[in-house]
C-alpha cells in the first residue's frame, strides 16, 4: 500500500522536474512578432460563445496565416480584462470566450495549453500578455463570483464607467503577482508581457482630464509621512508593479523573458525635458504614469517595446524621429541586456489610414532592418495576417528572415 501510494507521487515530482527544465525560447535577435487581442474579440475569438472545436479551428487558421507571413513570437492576451484564458485558480474564466464572465468554454479543455502547443508546433515563442489593472472595459460583464474584483470591491475604482484594479493598494499587486506564478508554473510560456495600459488614459469632460479616483489614497499616504507629489507617488506605484513582476518572473523561471510594450514617447523635450524625444504629443510619463526609461535602467524589463503607430511625417510624433530616440536611449542605459523590438501599426497600413502612403510599412521595415541595435518588430494585430487584403503575409515575410 505504501508503495502504490507513493506512485502518484514519483510521478508527480518527475512532471514537475522535467517541466522546470522546459527549454524556454530566447528572445530573438530579429523578432517578427504578432498581437493576438482578445479584448472585445478583437482578433481571437471571432466572436463568444464558439464550441470547443471552432475555437481550435479558427485558432489554428490564425497561427498558419501568421506562420505564412514568417511570424516568430506571437504575444497572446490571455487576461484580457479580470478574468483569463485558462483554467485559473485565482480569477474567472474570460467573458469574450463564452459570453458569460466564469462559464466553462468547454468541459476538458484548457485553451492555454492548447495554444501553447499550437504555436511551439510551429516553431513560434509564445509570450502570455496580461493586463495588470482593468476589470471590466466597454463590453458589459457581470463580475462572475469566483471573481478576485468582485471579492475586494474596496480595491476596485470606476473611472470613465470601467472599472480598475487601484493600482495603489498592495492587493492589487499581490493578485498580479499570484497570476504570473500561476501561468509561469502550469504552462509552457516564453514569456510574460505588458502593454501600454496602468494608469488607465485620461477621460475628458468639458475638454480637462478628469483626476483618476484615488484622493483618499494619497491622504493616506501623505499621513504617513509620504513626501512625494501625487504624480510621483502614481509612478511609484507602477515602479513597485513592474519590479515585483520582473522580480517574480526570474525567481519562478530565470530563462523566461518579462517585456512592456509602451505608448511611443516617454517625455516632451518641448517641455523642458532635455532628455525627452523631440516631440510634442501625448506622454506616457505624465498621463499614465508609466516611467518607461526608469524601467530599462534598473533592468526591469528584458525588452521595450515601444508602440511606435506614426509615419514618417507625422507633425508632433514623426516615425524616424522616435525610432532614433529609442534606439539611442536603449543602447545607453540597456547595458545590452534589455532588447529593442518595434510596435508596428499594421491597422493602419491595411484600413488605409489616409496619412499612410503606398510605401510607408516597409519603409518603416527597413529602417528596422538596417539598424544592428534594433531587434524587430510586432505588429497590431494578427487579424490583418488573416485577412490578407493588402498582402500583409507576403510583404512582412520579405524582412530580415
Amino acid at each position: 500500500m505504501m508503495y502504490a501510494a507513493a506512485v502518484p507521487l514519483i510521478l508527480f515530482l518527475c512532471s514537475a522536474f522535467i517541466f522546470r527544465h522546459y527549454k524556454t525560447a530566447p528572445l530573438p535577435d530579429k523578432m517578427k512578432g504578432a498581437w493576438i487581442a482578445t479584448v472585445e474579440n478583437i482578433d481571437y475569438p471571432s466572436r463568444p460563445g464558439l464550441s470547443v472545436k471552432e475555437q481550435k479551428q479558427e485558432f489554428v487558421q490564425l497561427l498558419n496565416a501568421l506562420k505564412e507571413a514568417g511570424i516568430n513570437t506571437i504575444f497572446m492576451q490571455v487576461r484580457p480584462t479580470a478574468d483569463t484564458f485558462w483554467p485559473s485558480n485565482l480569477d474567472p474564466w474570460s467573458a469574450y470566450l463564452t459570453g458569460t464572465q466564469g462559464k466553462k468554454p468547454g468541459m476538458f479543455y484548457d485553451p492555454l495549453k492548447f495554444m501553447v502547443a499550437q504555436a511551439h508546433k510551429r516553431g513560434m515563442a509564445f509570450h502570455a500578455w496580461l493586463n495588470p489593472y482593468r476589470v471590466t472595459n466597454i463590453m458589459k460583464v457581470e463580475l462572475a463570483e469566483k471573481s478576485f474584483a468582485r471579492k475586494h470591491p474596496e480595491i476596485i475604482v470606476e473611472y470613465g464607467g470601467k472599472l480598475y484594479y487601484n493600482p495603489a493598494r498592495r492587493e492589487s499587486i499581490e493578485h498580479n503577482l499570484k497570476i504570473v506564478k500561476e501561468l509561469l508554473n502550469n504552462y509552457h510560456i516564453d514569456g510574460i508581457h505588458f502593454d501600454d495600459y496602468f494608469y488607465p488614459y485620461p477621460v475628458k469632460k468639458n475638454g480637462n482630464d478628469v483626476d483618476f479616483p484615488d484622493a483618499a489614497d494619497y491622504a493616506g499616504y501623505k499621513s504617513e509621512g509620504g513626501t512625494m507629489s501625487k504624480e510621483d507617488w502614481r509612478r511609484e506605484n507602477v515602479n513597485l508593479l513592474v519590479h515585483q513582476i520582473h522580480d517574480t518572473v526570474k525567481t519562478e523561471r530565470p530563462d523566461a523573458a518579462f517585456g512592456i510594450s509602451p505608448f511611443g514617447i516617454w517625455r516632451n523635450k518641448s517641455e523642458d525635458v532635455p532628455d525627452g524625444s523631440d516631440t510634442s504629443a501625448f506622454q506616457c510619463y505624465e498621463k499614465l504614469y508609466a516611467d518607461t526609461r526608469y524601467w530599462i535602467q534598473n533592468g526591469w524589463v528584458d525588452y521595450i517595446m515601444p508602440q511606435l503607430y506614426w509615419h514618417y511625417g507625422h507633425k508632433t510624433a514623426p516615425y524616424g524621429l522616435l525610432l532614433d530616440w529609442w534606439d539611442k536611449e536603449v543602447q545607453k542605459y540597456g547595458k545590452g541586456k534589455v532588447k529593442l523590438y518595434i510596435g508596428l501599426a499594421l491597422y493602419k497600413h491595411s484600413d488605409g489610414d489616409k496619412n499612410w502612403k503606398k510605401g510607408e510599412l516597409e519603409k518603416q521595415l527597413e529602417d528596422i532592418e538596417a539598424r544592428t541595435t534594433v531587434s524587430g518588430g510586432v505588429f497590431f494585430s494578427a487579424r490583418y495576417f488573416l485577412k490578407n487584403k493588402k498582402s500583409e503575409q507576403e510583404t512582412i515575410k520579405g524582412f530580415y528572415k
